[in-house]
């Protein structure tokens, strides 16, 4: 009986701490939470609304395993590349080809800005309650955070892994219209994040022979291809640079 008596004050005890951490200590730490993702959205330097200053340019210095083939400045602002000057020094004919933005264009970054909006909606899931809302059961907690830890992860992978365009999309893409001088009619450009890092591919193109027998890999994702990787786009080959 009196093992009883023990057993049951003890899981009293437990339930008000239970309740009491449910109460108190939970919303001190979503709080912490939501300032730790607020400042991540703002890492990613994107006005909201005209309220905030001007967006800061940061530059990427583009560089290849072959440090002659293709050299250049990219500048992007916010989820914008704002002006790219590139040189690329073409393999086959050692000529050089110097290519800058129209004034008039910007190329907008899907990825920077998908994963911020993603950042925003875990903010809107923490702070979506009443200041006076109280937890009543732990899965309620659980079932929040699993919901706020899908959006940061689809987050992380907007980031982590490169956009996909098939070359086609590249072909028929405003990108190709970017550039004065216009780009050659043998070259095709994508942009993308990966991870910290800001790339570009160069694609050129060459006519394939009636008989050729090499086993180009078919036209798709236009991602991760290794310099000097030949690809396969409707009629023509593709050599990664």
């Amino acid at each position: 009986m009196a093992a009883a008596m023990a057993s049951a004050a003890e899981r009293t005890v437990l339930e008000e701490e239970f309740k009491w951490l449910l109460q108190e200590e939970v919303h001190g730490v979503l709080r912490q939470l939501q300032d730790i993702l607020k400042e991540a959205s703002h890492r990613f330097a994107l006005p909201v609304g005209g309220t905030e200053g001007p967006v800061k340019q940061e530059n990427f210095i583009l560089g290849t395993s072959n440090a002659d083939q293709v050299k250049g400045v990219l500048m992007l602002q916010g989820d914008a590349l704002c002006q790219a000057d590139i040189n690329l020094k073409m393999p086959r004919t050692n000529q050089l080809l110097h290519f800058t933005f129209r004034e008039d264009k910007q190329w907008k970054l899907q990825q920077i800005q998908d994963a911020r909006n993603h950042v925003n909606q875990a903010i809107y899931l923490l702070t979506n309650r009443d200041v006076n809302y109280q937890f009543r059961t732990g899965s309620e907690v659980l079932k929040l955070m699993d919901a706020v830890m899908l959006q940061l992860t689809r987050a992380r992978n907007r980031l982590t892994t490169p956009a996909t365009l098939t070359l086609p999309e590249i072909a028929s893409s405003g990108l190709t219209k970017m550039f004065t001088p216009s780009l050659p009619s043998d070259i095709l450009v994508n942009f993308y994040v990966n991870l910290n890092k800001l790339c570009l591919t160069v694609y050129q193109l060459h006519a394939l022979q009636p008989n050729s027998t090499k086993n180009f890999r078919p036209a798709g994702g236009s991602i991760l291809h290794n310099p000097g990787a030949m690809l396969h786009y409707t009629h023509l080959s593709l050599t990664v640079q």
